[in-house]
């Protein structure tokens, strides 16, 4: 059997609740997908790491019969708290991606944005398998990746292998692993479905007078 790093969550303690506002804000890319597995007539919507819940209640809140995910029991019960306070009806559980806690075929849609990159490289394929386990036919999964553009795969940060590395910064995700793609990679990982569409995008932002670059590879995926 083929060693796995075990894959980790947000440290969701230390995210104080003025900051956690940033992270309750939908992205913009998930009220396109709402449109989008609307007009398909997707029901069964899966919020995979879910966070803070920004998407649970995204969708939740339009028609959308919702399951939020997440390996943090911190990120699980802030959910579960807004949901309450909304009451909005949502299956909510905690656990590992790797082995995601729902049965074969039972899934129209999944967002998993920042997610799957927070295991290695054969963590990767797991969870790839684990997507096409629980989507049903036709179903279809968007997710971001971490691109080895990006300035953190460029720093002298320990490596698990050659795709990935752990996060030496303080903060919410100091230790972490963090896997990062390139194209190639990702028609390797997701071979066994249909890939929709690919973009690479990057993000800049000063910190401390120093302006950085964060590359993703944003993947839309359908079961075959």
């Amino acid at each position: 059997m083929v060693d796995i790093i075990k894959s980790q969550g947000w440290n969701w303690e230390i995210v104080s609740d003025e900051f956690a506002d940033v992270w309750k804000n939908p992205a913009p890319e998930s009220f396109y997908l709402l449109h989008r597995w609307k007009k398909q007539h997707k029901k069964n919507f899966l919020d995979l790491g879910c966070g803070l819940g920004r998407h649970t209640v995204l969708f939740a809140s339009n028609g959308f019969d919702v399951s939020a995910f997440d390996i943090s029991e911190n990120a699980i019960e802030r959910t579960s708290n807004w949901v309450k306070e909304l009451g909005l009806n949502v299956n909510i559980k905690q656990g590992d991606m790797l082995n995601i806690p729902f049965d074969n075929e039972s899934i129209d849609c999944i967002l998993c944005m920042n997610v799957i990159s927070h295991t290695d490289t054969n963590g990767t394929y797991k969870i790839a398998d684990e997507l096409k386990r629980v989507l049903k036919a036709g179903g279809e999964c968007y997710l971001t990746l971490g691109s080895k553009e990006t300035w953190g795969f460029k720093q002298n940060w320990p490596m698990v292998d050659a795709n990935t590395k752990l996060r030496d910064e303080q903060g919410p995700e100091y230790m972490i692993p963090h896997f990062y793609a390139d194209y190639d990679l990702i028609f390797k990982i997701f071979k066994d479905f249909e890939i929709v569409d690919i973009k690479h995008i990057g993000t800049y932002y000063t910190k401390d007078n120093k302006t950085y670059e964060s590359y993703h590879w944003h993947i839309l995926i359908k079961k075959k």
